[in-house]
């Protein structure tokens, strides 16, 4: 369960990201070009740059902006002891993963995974957690200022909660944080968001329809 300074600073970003709806229903066709009809992606009125960031990749390699050009990215934030929502969606991902198998590797839909739980999830056990679900997907960590300058640029939030026995372990606590999924476009910036509950065949189409239509004259 979420703890009630996390639910409002959850409540405040929600509030943020209904303002760009609101923005994008009220100023209509003007704000953005057209795009293809989507069924779980909710695309932004405008796409938004992200501040630098620089995360670990599992195999010890920097992930910075410029590694998620070329391609759409699903960006879900989370930790390897979660014991629901992390696991499940990365399964879901890996089901709309499936899907894209035979879109061209150069310009196929990427899911990556972060871990917000740095004391645990070294990045080599974060890859191995991501991997387990599906051999694609990119996993990385960082330092806790790093993870929450990257993940407020995509909206999201995430706080340790100690547990009961945290004095006596240090290891007794979870990691409440956004369940969104966060769609960066190829040029990395922030494009859209995926609420739950994740529909892995709605993800797929809308994943490739986005690619195609980037890829149109």
């Amino acid at each position: 369960m979420f703890n009630r300074t996390f639910g409002y600073i959850l409540v405040a970003a929600l509030a943020a990201g209904l303002g760009l709806l609101a923005a994008r229903h009220f100023l209509g066709g003007d704000t953005a070009p057209a795009a293809p009809a989507l069924q779980a992606v909710t695309l932004l009125p405008q796409p938004r740059d992200l501040p630098a960031f620089n995360l670990r990749q599992s195999d010890g390699t920097p992930l910075v902006a410029g590694e998620l050009a070329g391609h759409w990215t699903l960006v879900f934030l989370g930790f390897t002891f979660c014991p629901d929502v992390c696991p499940t969606t990365l399964a879901e991902l890996a089901q709309a993963q499936k899907q894209w198998q035979a879109l061209p590797e150069s310009t196929r839909p990427r899911v990556l995974f972060v871990s917000v739980d740095p004391d645990r999830d070294t990045p080599g056990k974060t890859g191995e957690y991501a991997h387990a679900f599906h051999p694609d997907t990119l996993a990385a960590t960082a330092d806790v200022p790093a993870l929450e300058k990257f993940a407020t640029s995509v909206g999201f939030v995430f706080m340790k909660v100690p547990g009961k026995n945290f004095e006596q372990n240090p290891q007794d606590y979870s990691v409440d944080h956004s369940a969104n999924i966060a769609v960066l476009d190829p040029q990395g910036r922030l494009a859209g968001l995926i609420r739950p509950p994740f529909q892995p065949q709605a993800i797929a189409s809308d994943l490739a329809l986005l690619t195609a239509a980037d890829r149109a004259p």
